[in-house]
């Protein structure tokens, strides 16, 4: 981990979403106003604070980043459990507003972008299809669909997906840290997470949207960061995903252990050597904003 980066102190915004939940966004930011900001999402049980090195990283290239923490993690003030449950639902309906909406007050002048690790890639494309308004584009890093089918290990990936729901529902949440994958997790999450693996669609229950319809016209567009040795993010299970943003301008690019500075090119081997991949981040926003800026406007 660079010590430059480590060393950040990043702004605390305490966030109270409507239905009474807390949790901190933290905030980091280059020097003077910035003109270009990502809402991060981080990965399935990580916890936002473990995203600052990256923050720092891009901040050190002009881009501001809101690290998002999700429900149940971190700060949040609820923990999974038999009385505390919640699902897709939630999180894309309540928390995900509250911290753009504070986000957006924080940078008024910034640019935003939707970006995620992982599931947080995955979040990042069903809220865009939502529809904020003033989205200008969208980032995954080390993300894919969790389809069992564009896996190598697909019939054991496949039998994860009907087993964990199970477990979840016995024990009144899934003990992610005592299973080595994500946190510990609330059992709605673990059910639309396992019902996306099993059919390789996106639905939340709870919510009447289409998300394939809707994710069929998102027309942002998208950088995809695939890391070379990531088995928990291969190509096949990148492209299902992108496959689904047909009307988005799409860029899809590799990360390789010579980037990493002798880190593993890996699901979370990255994190601790972030530069390489904020540096393509920040020129992918850089690119993209020198192209709305010189577009005509309209208007006197």
């Amino acid at each position: 981990m660079n010590l430059t980066t480590a060393v950040i102190e990043p702004d605390v915004l305490p966030l109270a979403m409507a239905d009474g939940v807390r949790a901190e966004l933290l905030c980091v930011a280059p020097a003077g106003v910035p003109r270009a900001a990502v809402y991060w999402l981080p990965a399935m049980g990580v916890p936002a604070k473990h995203y600052l090195p990256l923050a720092a990283a891009l901040a050190a290239q002009g881009v501001a980043v809101a690290l998002h923490e999700w429900r149940g993690i971190g700060s949040s003030n609820l923990r999974a459990g038999r009385r505390r449950n919640w699902g897709y639902r939630e999180l894309l309906a309540v928390d995900l507003p509250a911290g753009l909406a504070a986000m957006r007050a924080h940078w008024p002048q910034a640019r935003p972008r939707l970006g995620g690790h992982s599931l947080g890639g995955q979040l990042a494309c069903l809220c865009a299809s939502l529809g904020p308004a003033d989205m200008a584009g969208i980032v995954l890093v080390a993300s894919g669909a969790p389809y069992w089918r564009r896996f190598r290990r697909g019939t054991l990936i496949g039998l994860a997906y009907m087993l964990a729901p199970v477990l979840a529902t016995v024990l009144g949440h899934l003990p992610g840290r005592r299973l080595g994958f994500g946190g510990n997790e609330a059992r709605g999450v673990v059910a639309d997470w396992a019902r996306s693996g099993r059919s390789g669609r996106y639905a939340a229950t709870g919510m009447d949207v289409d998300f394939e319809q809707r994710l069929a016209a998102v027309e942002l567009p998208v950088l995809a960061l695939r890391l070379r040795d990531d088995w928990l993010g291969p190509a096949a299970s990148l492209d299902w995903l992108l496959d689904k943003l047909p009307h988005a301008l799409r860029r899809h690019e590799l990360v390789t252990p010579d980037e990493l500075g002798g880190q593993p090119a890996d699901h979370f081997g990255w994190m601790k050597a972030p530069e390489a991949v904020a540096a393509r981040i920040a020129d992918w926003i850089a690119a993209h904003d020198t192209v709305f800026a010189a577009m005509p406007r309209c208007g006197p």
